[in-house]
């Protein structure tokens, strides 16, 4: 009779499960959206070489700016699906508030694994902000002040993006931000022809040149890439964790925040690290870069944090608050049922700014340590990259930064290590210094951390624009 009851309930279970998976896709296909195209019907940009391109959809629909605040730009936001995987990840663009027709666009990913990028749209480099009694408004620093902006909420299970099922590799995640961008930009061909940039930050280390590498890998494209850039991202583990004792040692221009007894301890952690890393990357085996991720950042990560140091910004203790408050007001708009509405999204999903099991899926699957440098060198042969770091950060601190670019093999490699740092100067006032040689730049930003569009809004605009701009002069 147990055994019987203990049947029935699974049953059920399965029967409720699946109707719900029903209702789902009934809400999908009677939201009012405004364009629903498919893969297997899209222009001919992609279509000889590109055939998995048929599992997938992108549906939209023009966001009313009057009903949200945020800005007063044309905007679009949606989802692209692939149904065979179950796979829907949301996105929300905003034009350029000067000249559309011709300014380039811009991709923005956020870090973790996990971390969304709506919230970003109420940075300081986003569209809108937030003051500090709650007002919402357009943003005087935001990025698409020149540019248009797609932030897209990947991988699934991020966000407003959702699945069944988890990615658990940037390869994967790749292969679904270059159906979206191909979708996108049929769908929207106004916006084909301008440049086309990747840009974001933390594990967009990884996500930046693994995206950059699928779409030059696509002969027949519609995506107009012609340029990346990251900003205190994780793209060379093996470089950058060691760079980690010397900053948390005062080797970076910022008072030691651990004891002498403690940085020595550090520094044989950090020997045993390295050989993890070296491991990973010659085998990329799963269980040898997972147990490097686990160590590497049990050890480096986990004695500055237990010395209550924050790892984004080595100024503040954890759990100081935070230096923008205003986040509250962010978390209630992006629960309103009226923007909700006013965006499409499904609203059986719920919205995660950020995701441990999304950050677990990746680890598990030994993602974290892969050296992602490995694509630098071929994508640098084709376009120019900008790689920036906040000199207050500590998990991606700008000693590693550099050091990967100066170490990375390229047909560049002896030019660029000879050029010195130069000072760069916004309005007289020196915030930072740079280098460039061939298409590689590397930029350290004064006075930020982990996110520096959030602590030097004015700066990071600055360096965003004129990056754009010679990009543009350079590529015409």
């Amino acid at each position: 009779m147990r055994s019987l009851t203990i049947l029935c309930t699974a049953i059920l279970s399965t029967l409720a499960a699946a109707q719900t998976g029903r209702q789902q896709v009934i809400a999908r296909e009677f939201m009012p959206w405004d364009f629903h195209i498919h893969g297997n019907k899209q222009g001919p940009h992609a279509r000889r070489s590109d055939d998995y391109l048929n599992d997938y959809s992108l549906r939209g629909r023009s966001v009313d700016p009057s009903k949200l605040g945020v800005d007063n730009v044309k905007q679009f936001s949606g989802y692209l699906d692939n149904n065979a995987t179950d796979k829907h990840l949301f996105y929300w663009f905003f034009e350029s508030r000067n000249d559309p027709k011709n300014d380039p666009v811009i991709l923005w990913l956020s870090g973790g694994p996990g971390v969304d990028s709506i919230t970003r749209v109420f940075s300081n480099m986003g569209p809108g902000r937030f003051t500090m009694d709650g007002k919402l408004g357009p943003n005087p620093t935001a990025w698409n002040s020149n540019a248009s902006i797609i932030f897209l909420d990947q991988p699934v299970n991020t966000g407003f993006s959702y699945s069944e099922s988890q990615t658990v590799s940037t390869i994967a995640a790749g292969k679904d931000v270059y159906a979206l961008l191909t979708l996108f930009f049929e769908q929207h061909p106004e916006y084909r022809k301008q440049h086309f940039h990747i840009t974001g930050a933390s594990y967009a280390g990884h996500w930046v040149p693994g995206f950059a590498y699928e779409i030059l890998s696509h002969p027949h494209r519609n995506i107009n890439l012609k340029s990346i850039s990251i900003g205190n991202g994780l793209t060379d583990p093996k470089t950058q964790f060691k760079a980690m004792q010397p900053m948390a040692c005062g080797g970076g221009e910022v008072d030691a925040v651990l004891s002498p007894a403690l940085c020595d301890k550090m520094k044989e952690d950090s020997k045993r690290c390295q050989t993890m890393i070296e491991r990973c990357y010659e085998t990329t085996q799963k269980k040898a870069c997972r147990d490097a991720t686990l160590f590497c950042e049990g050890k480096l990560l986990g004695t500055v944090k237990t010395n209550k140091w924050s790892i984004y910004d080595l100024r503040h203790r954890k759990g100081d608050p935070s230096n923008h408050p205003e986040g509250k007001y962010v978390q209630k708009f992006l629960k309103n049922s009226d923007v909700l509405a006013t965006l499409g999204v499904e609203r059986f999903h719920a919205y995660r700014p950020s995701s441990t099991e999304v950050m677990r899926a990746f680890v598990g699957a030994g993602d974290k340590m892969l050296p992602y440098q490995k694509f630098i060198p071929e994508i640098l042969k084709k376009i120019p990259i900008m790689v920036y770091a906040g000199d207050k950060d500590y998990i991606c601190n700008w000693l590693g930064v550099r050091d990967w670019t100066e170490q990375l093999e390229w047909s560049g490699k002896e030019e660029y290590n000879r050029v010195g740092l130069k000072a760069w100067k916004l309005r007289g006032k020196e915030v930072g210094k740079m280098k460039n040689a061939g298409n590689l730049s590397f930029v350290r930003v004064y006075d930020a951390g982990h996110s520096v569009p959030n602590d030097q809004p004015e700066a990071a605009l600055d360096m965003m624009n004129s990056y754009l701009k010679w990009v543009q002069e350079e590529r015409k």
